[in-house]
C-alpha cells in the first residue's frame, strides 16, 4: 500500500481515506478465502471422482447406438450396484472397456445362432441392441457365471469384444471399475444412462 503524508487533510477525507483501506483489505481477505474454498471444492471433488465417481471417456462402437465415441460418462464404483442391463466400465488388457451386464452371478448364460441371449432359459428381451448376433465366440456356451463376476455383452454384437471371447470372459469383481449411471458430454445426451 501506498503512504501518503496526511498533513493539511480534513478528518473527514481521513475517515475517507481509512474506509478505502479498509474496504480493500477486507476484498482482499474475501478473494484469499474464495480461492482457498475453491482449491479445496476442486481437491474434494478430485477425490471424489477417484475414489466414487470415475469419469471416463467413450472410445469405440461396440456400445452403439447408446454409448457414441467420445462421449464422457460418469460411473458409480463397486459390482454390488450392478443389475442386468446396466454398462459397466472395467479393465481389460490395460484398457477400461464399457460393456452391459448380462449374466449375475450364479446364472446360467446361453446364446444361440441367431444371437439369440437366454438367462437361465428363458430368452432376454434386449430392446438396446439393434441386430442379433451370435459375433465373436470362442467360448463353450452355456456359461454358468460364478461368484463375483458378471457376463457381458456389447450392445454392437457382431463386432464386439466381451464375455464370448475367452480373453475376456467372465468379469471379476476386481477388474470392475463400476456402473455408468451419467453423461455429461456431449450436451445432446446429457443426462442420465439407462
Amino acid at each position: 500500500m501506498e503512504t501518503r503524508d496526511l498533513t493539511g487533510f480534513t478528518v473527514s477525507q481521513i475517515e475517507k481515506e481509512l474506509t478505502r483501506r479498509r474496504n480493500i483489505i477486507t476484498g482482499l481477505k474475501t478473494l484469499r478465502s474464495i480461492f482457498f474454498s475453491l482449491i479445496i471444492v476442486a481437491a474434494v471433488t478430485v477425490l471424489i471422482a477417484m475414489l466414487w465417481m470415475p469419469v471416463m471417456q467413450v472410445h469405440g462402437t461396440s456400445m452403439d447406438p447408446i454409448l457414441k465415441d467420445g462421449q464422457i460418462l460418469v460411473a458409480v464404483r463397486g459390482l454390488r450396484y450392478v443389475e442386468r442391463g446396466d454398462i459397466v466400465a472395467f479393465y481389460y488388457n490395460d484398457q477400461v472397456l464399457l460393456k452391459r451386464a448380462i449374466g449375475l452371478p450364479g446364472e446360467v448364460i446361453n446364446i444361440d445362432a441367431d444371437g439369440n441371449v437366454y438367462v437361465d432359459g428363458k430368452l432376454l428381451d434386449e430392446p438396446y441392441i439393434e441386430k442379433k448376433s451370435l459375433g465373436p465366440c470362442d467360448i463353450k456356451l452355456p456359461v454358468t457365471v460364478s461368484e463375483n463376476t458378471i457376463f457381458v455383452l456389447g450392445d454392437k454384437r457382431a463386432f464386439s469384444i466381451d464375455s464370448r471371447s475367452s480373453d475376456v470372459g467372465l468379469i471379476y469383481s476386481e477388474r470392475t471399475i463400476g456402473k455408468i449411471i451419467f453423461r455429461v458430454w456431449d450436451l445432446g445426451s446429457f443426462g442420465p444412462v439407462n
